[in-house]
C-alpha cells in the first residue's frame, strides 16, 4: 500500500469505510504482518479513504480508533477492538489483500466490491492444495537434513517425521483442542520415531534429525520479528511475540525430552553418531528443494514461486560465502541487508508486497534451529556453559539479522508498508 494519499472515494458512508479498514487490518494480521508494517499500512489506507485512524497491533488482536477529519473533534470517534489468533504467513492472500486495498483506495473498486473480493479469499482449499501442503512438510524436513549433509537414513527419517507432522497439522484444523499441545506432541512424535530408528536400524545424528524434522515449527522467524518490533518501538507487540517464540521452543524441547525419557523407561537407549558424509551436490540439491518447500508452505502464488525460491537460495548463498570469508555474523548481516533492499525494490517494481522477497529470504537465516539445539543440549547435559554458548550464538544471529533489516531499509527505503 503506497504511503502517499490520493482522492478519497465519495460513494461510501463513514461506517462502510471503517468496516472495510477493519476487515483489511484483520486480514493483514492473519496473514502474518508485523506490527509496524501493519499499522503503517492501515494508516495509509485509512488516509486514502478519508479517515483518521490510530491503530494498535499485538500478536493476538487489534485496537483501531477512527475519526472523521471533516467533522468536529470528538463528534465521530469510533473504536473497534478485534480479537485474533496469531497470524501465519500467507504470501498469496497478503498480495491479493494489498491489490484489493489499492483498487478500493484508487476508486477502481467500490467498498462493497472490495468486501466481496476479500471474502472470496476464504474459499475452501482444494484437495490437491491440501496434499501439496502435506507433502511440503515432508520435503522441508528432508531437504533441511540434506542441507546439513546428514546420511541418507537421517534424511529419510526426517522426511518421514515431517510427513507425520503434516498429517497432525491437518488433524489440528479439525480438532482445535489439539492446537495448544500440537508443538509438544509433534516433538514427542519426532523424538520417538528417531529413537526407534536409531535403536532398531542404525545410529542417527539424533538431535540433528529431530531438529530438521521440526523445522516447519521452529519459531526463528517469530523471534526475529519480535526483536524487529522491539527495535522499531512496538514494545508490547515485540515482547508478546518474543514470549510466544520462547514458549514454542520450550514446548518443542519438552516434547523431545519426554520422548527420550519414555524411551529410557522401556529400555531403549539410542545410539548417536556425528556424521555428515554427503557430497556437495546433495547440499545444493537440497537447497533448491527446501526453497520450493518454503514457497509452498508460505502459500505463495505459483507465479511468484520463482521469486520466493530465488530469495531463499540467495539468502543462503550470501550468508554461506560471506560467512566463510568474514565470519558468520557478517554473512547473515549482508544477506539480510541485501534481501531487505531487494524486497523494497521488488515492491517498487512489481507493486506487490516486499514480503514476497523478504520473508523467504530471511527464513534461511533465522536462529530457530540454533535456539532449539541449544535448549535441548542444555537440558540433556545439564551444563550451564552449553546453554550460555547457545544463547550467545542465537543473540549473534538475531543482532546480525536486525542490523541487516534496519540498514536494508535505509539503503533502499520502502514505498509500500507490506
Amino acid at each position: 500500500m503506497p504511503q502517499a494519499a490520493s482522492t478519497t472515494p465519495t460513494t461510501s458512508t463513514y461506517a462502510q469505510r471503517i468496516a472495510f479498514v477493519c476487515e483489511m487490518a484483520g486480514r493483514l494480521h492473519t496473514y502474518g504482518t508485523t506490527a509496524q508494517r501493519l499499522e503503517g499500512a492501515v494508516v495509509a489506507l485509512a488516509t486514502r479513504l478519508g479517515l483518521a485512524c490510530e491503530p494498535w497491533s499485538n500478536p493476538t488482536g487489534l485496537i483501531l480508533s477512527f475519526s472523521d477529519p471533516a467533522r468536529p473533534l470528538g463528534a465521530s470517534d469510533t473504536t473497534r477492538v478485534i480479537r485474533l489468533a496469531p497470524g501465519e504467513n500467507d504470501l498469496y492472500k497478503l498480495g491479493e489483500s494489498d491489490r484489493i486495498a489499492e483498487a478500493v483506495a484508487d476508486g477502481a473498486m467500490s467498498i462493497a466490491q472490495g468486501h466481496t473480493a476479500l471474502r472470496a479469499l476464504d474459499r475452501k482449499p482444494s484437495l490437491r492444495w491440501r496434499v501439496t501442503q502435506l507433502l511440503a512438510f515432508a520435503l522441508a524436513s528432508g531437504a533441511v537434513a540434506g542441507l546439513w549433509r546428514l546420511p541418507w537414513l537421517d534424511i529419510a527419517t526426517a522426511t518421514f517425521i515431517g510427513l507425520l507432522i503434516g498429517v497432525q497439522s491437518v488433524l489440528n484444523e479439525r480438532r482445535p483442542r489439539l492446537r495448544e499441545a500440537s508443538d509438544a506432541v509433534s516433538a514427542l512424535m519426532a523424538g520417538m520415531v528417531a529413537v526407534l530408528v536409531s535403536n532398531l536400524v542404525q545410529p542417527l545424528n539424533l538431535n540433528s534429525v529431530i531438529i530438521a524434522s521440526l523445522v516447519v515449527l521452529l519459531p526463528g522467524l517469530t523471534l526475529t520479528n519480535a526483536v524487529n518490533e522491539l527495535t522499531s518501538g512496538h514494545l508490547v507487540s515485540g515482547t508478546a511475540r518474543f514470549a510466544g517464540a520462547i514458549t514454542t521452543i520450550l514446548k518443542l524441547t519438552v516434547g523431545t525430552l519426554i520422548a527420550l525419557t519414555l524411551a529410557q523407561l522401556v529400555g531403549l537407549y539410542p545410539e548417536v553418531r556425528a556424521s555428515r558424509p554427503q557430497p556437495e551436490w546433495v547440499e545444493w540439491t537440497s537447497l533448491v528443494l527446501v526453497a520450493y518447500a518454503f514457497a509452498v508452505l508460505f502459500k505463495a502464488h505459483r507465479r511468484d514461486y520463482v521469486w520466493v525460491m530465488a530469495a531463499a537460495i540467495c539468502g543462503y548463498v550470501i550468508s554461506r560465502y560471506a560467512g566463510q570469508a568474514w565470519g558468520s555474523p557478517v554473512g547473515i548481516f549482508l544477506s539480510a541487508l541485501t534481501l531487505t533492499a531487494a524486497g523494497n525494490a521488488f515492491a517498487r517494481w512489481a507493486n506487490k508486497p516486499g514480503a514476497i522477497i523478504r520473508v523467504p529470504g530471511i527464513i534461511m537465516l533465522v536462529p530457530g534451529s540454533n535456539s532449539l539445539r541449544g535448549v535441548m543440549s542444555l537440558m540433556q547435559q545439564q551444563d550451564v556453559v552449553v546453554g550460555n554458548s547457545a544463547l550467545l550464538a542465537v543473540i549473534n544471529i538475531v543482532m546480525a539479522l536486525i542490523a541487516g533489516l534496519l540498514f536494508g531499509n535505509l539503503l533502499l527505503p520502502a514505498r509500500k508498508n507490506l
